[in-house]
């Protein structure tokens, strides 16, 4: 089997945006004076593809390693490993200037709408800084350009001139998107940008989002822990536990048709309001493992009830989806699955 290159040659490359390739993020931990240092492994191994104009989701737990694969992607923080091109170039192997110059187009809006702001700064200072730092415009320019950026998220002219405390949660988080837009990226990372609203506001947020995304040809990749949200906005879903990808696939397909177990469970405590959409409640035993002390084995075995002896002593791959019916695409990583040990789960969440 060849190997994958980055040239983006073919038809179907030109619409990649951004492309991974087992990521990793390894931190050392020290220990005590006579001990050696451990290694936590926050990511281990992601690899996704993304295309113009498409969302990816990142889910799981609290601690699975979203929120550092987000920062990985911005470079706020470097891989340990892997490769990550954006439009064909690897960020991580270009000089500091070349690579200054591609993070301008990876942005990134962050969780918290009150703590993402200065709150010594007005809002047009807020939305300028990235102009100031990253181009030569002048004073009117990036006055002409944030006001543009304003009206486009839904803020008034009057907001120029205000503080970041003068605005609800929903109005900070639009001020925060309009800072990612400030520099014409064409890819987004959006951290839980809608945990800190409430249900009403959230919806207006992502149905900004969407039209931005339209508008601009924008790529997200969409970090939550919410599956309604994911199911409303996503088009690709990524299952991370532990640093590690346990099932990936399209929205449809993960929603419509999820294996892994962990999937079905978060799946199953996501609340529905139409009947028929209810599934049954599988309820997870224990908390996430240490990251300083992984389980052997699948990483999840401790937690899941179809586990046997080659759960816990042999880590399963990712592997595409072995039913025939499946479309090219779905990826698991469960040796449950892949033996169809678990075909009455899936017909009981079906």
């Amino acid at each position: 089997m060849n190997q994958p290159d980055n040239s983006f040659d073919n038809t179907l490359d030109k619409q990649l945006i951004l492309k991974a390739e087992n990521l990793k993020q390894h931190y050392q931990v020290k220990q005590g004076l006579f001990k050696p240092n451990a290694v936590v492994k926050a990511v281990d191994g992601i690899s996704f593809n993304l295309e113009k104009g498409k969302t990816l989701a990142v889910v799981g737990e609290s601690g699975c390693g979203k929120s550092t694969l987000g920062r990985m992607l911005t470079m706020i923080e470097t891989p340990t490993s892997g490769s990550l091109a954006h439009l064909g170039e690897d960020l991580l192997t270009l000089s500091a200037d070349a690579q200054a110059k591609l993070r301008q187009k990876i942005q990134i809006i962050f969780q918290n709408p009150y703590g993402s702001l200065n709150p010594r700064k007005k809002i047009g200072s807020i939305l300028e800084e990235p102009l100031v730092i990253n181009t030569t415009l002048s004073k009117a320019e990036r006055k002409k350009k944030a006001l543009a950026i304003m009206a486009k998220v839904g803020l008034k002219t009057e907001h120029y001139d205000r503080y970041p405390h003068m605005f609800s949660g929903g109005q900070r988080q639009r001020i925060a998107i309009a800072r990612g837009l400030m520099l014409d990226p064409n890819v987004i990372v959006a951290d839980e940008p809608v945990s800190a609203l409430d249900v009403s506001v959230q919806a207006q947020v992502l149905n900004l989002m969407m039209d931005l995304q339209e508008e601009f040809g924008l790529s997200y990749v969409f970090i939550s822990h919410d599956l309604s949200v994911v199911e409303h906005i996503a088009d690709d879903v990524m299952v991370m536990y532990l640093g590690k990808v346990v099932e990936q696939g399209s929205c449809e397909q993960l929603f419509e048709n999820p294996k892994h177990p962990y999937t079905l469970a978060l799946l199953s405590s996501t609340p529905q309001l139409s009947p028929e959409k209810r599934r049954t409640r599988i309820k997870l035993e224990g908390e996430l493992p240490s990251p300083l002390n992984p389980p052997s084995g699948c990483a999840f075995h401790g937690r899941c009830s179809y586990a046997n002896d080659r759960c816990s002593s042999e880590t399963p791959v990712l592997r595409l989806d072995s039913d025939e019916s499946q479309e090219q695409g779905h990826l698991i990583a469960c040796h449950a699955v892949e033996e169809n040990r678990i075909e009455s789960l899936v017909e009981g969440a079906a």
